[in-house]
């Protein structure tokens, strides 16, 4: 049978009409395929359904109360491509801003030390000691930084003003960053280059000792509005430890108070988007907050950053890390749930991760990191001392 070719005349008008109508159609299926401007087709926290207990994080020496994690991300030295740091807050005694470990665990199960920091081993002193907070990172070469808010006591009274110890990758402290703009160091988020790094250290000491009530030991101090986010610019050379070039205070006005549950309450987790916006989880007020710009501004925004949400899920935000997609989480202080939310600031998915305590939940969850090759959430929790997974 031989090929033939139907042609069909048509008008000038009829042509032109028929070709708006193929743009019109175009048009409205790429319309109706493409997803909002900031919006997650499908919550990553959805492919989840499984809280798995893993290993204790409690070392030889019985330091506890698990706060910051941290996968790492190169092996080299002690630390093993995979595995997760977690960092100590109290000591065996269980008195806060005294804790000096860190623990490397293994997706396996298998815990080893990696770093147990004593004040008379620094290469320079830390205002007040030791006691290791939720600040947490491996950079590039296989530094790994860690806040420290330490107390003589476990009270609130007692905090000093502390530091950034950067370890080698065998776990010896090489150097101490203190002073200027540190001042009780919380939390970070970090982003790194093979020459140089970027630190954002939430601190949560700006006023709040000085306004504690009249039974500090009882009663959770005055609030105020003098938290801040510092960045800490660093160069890296092959050879040398990291050398800090500058600081910055990118964000202010984020309100803070001392506790005697918690010692002190005050913005916690920081994630960095590529965008160069950061988040931060600004647990007294029950929102998250963001920070534009904060990888190259030179001015402080003011008024603890801009509002992304509020309320809803979020219930006391504490440790955050950002998903595959972009979106926000965020483990709750007051109940025990993580909170996914979009860029555009709508929450979109919660799960429970811990139901124990009273009320379920509260006072459980603090630092997470996403599980190696994205395959669920890993969480410390503080009420049984464990690295826990969702999965």
């Amino acid at each position: 049978m031989s090929n033939s070719t139907i042609k069909i005349r048509m008008s000038p008008v009829a042509a032109i009409l028929l070709a708006f109508a193929s743009i019109a159609a175009v048009l409205s299926s790429d319309s109706a395929s493409a997803a909002p401007a900031g919006a997650s087709p499908t919550p990553f926290l959805a492919r989840f359904n499984t809280v798995t207990k893993g290993v204790s994080t409690v070392p030889g020496n019985g330091d506890v109360n698990p706060y910051g994690t941290v996968v790492v991300p190169n092996s080299l030295g002690n630390l093993v491509a995979g595995d997760t740091l977690v960092s100590n807050f109290n000591d065996s005694s269980n008195l806060q801003g005294t804790g000096s470990t860190i623990v490397q665990i293994a997706p396996g199960g298998g815990r080893v030390l990696f770093a147990k920091i004593s004040p008379p081993a620094l290469p320079a002193a830390c205002p007040g000691g030791v006691g290791l907070t939720t600040a947490l990172t491996v950079l590039p070469g296989g530094w790994v930084v860690v806040g420290s808010l330490p107390t003589s006591n476990g009270h609130p009274q007692t905090a000093m003003a502390g530091c950034l110890f950067v370890l080698n990758d065998t776990g010896h402290v090489v150097e101490t960053l203190s002073g200027s703009d540190i001042n009780g160091p919380w939390d970070l988020a970090s982003t790194a280059s093979a020459t140089s790094a970027q630190l954002f250290v939430t601190n949560v000491l700006n006023g709040t000792v000085a306004a504690e009530g009249p039974h500090p030991t009882k009663q959770p101090g005055k609030v105020v509005d003098e938290g801040t986010i510092v960045r800490i610019d660093l160069t890296l050379e092959p050879g040398g430890l990291p050398q800090l070039t500058s600081e910055t205070v990118v964000a202010d006005g984020f309100a803070e108070r001392t506790d005697p549950a918690a010692l002190v309450v005050g913005p916690t987790g920081v994630a960095l988007a590529d965008d160069g916006t950061l988040y931060v989880a600004d647990t007294v007020n029950n929102r998250i907050a963001e920070v534009p710009d904060a990888t190259t501004r030179n001015s402080t925004f003011h008024n603890g950053g801009k509002t992304l949400t509020a309320n809803g899920a979020i219930n006391g935000p504490l440790g955050m890390t950002l998903a595959p997609n972009g979106d926000v989480l965020t483990v709750n202080g007051g109940n025990g749930d993580i909170v996914e939310t979009t860029p555009v600031g709508k929450q979109i998915d919660s799960t429970l991760l811990d139901a124990s305590g009273s009320p379920p939940g509260s006072g459980a969850l603090f630092g997470l990191a996403l599980a190696p090759g994205n395959h669920g959430v890993e969480f410390v929790d503080d009420a049984t001392n464990n690295l826990d997974l969702l999965h």
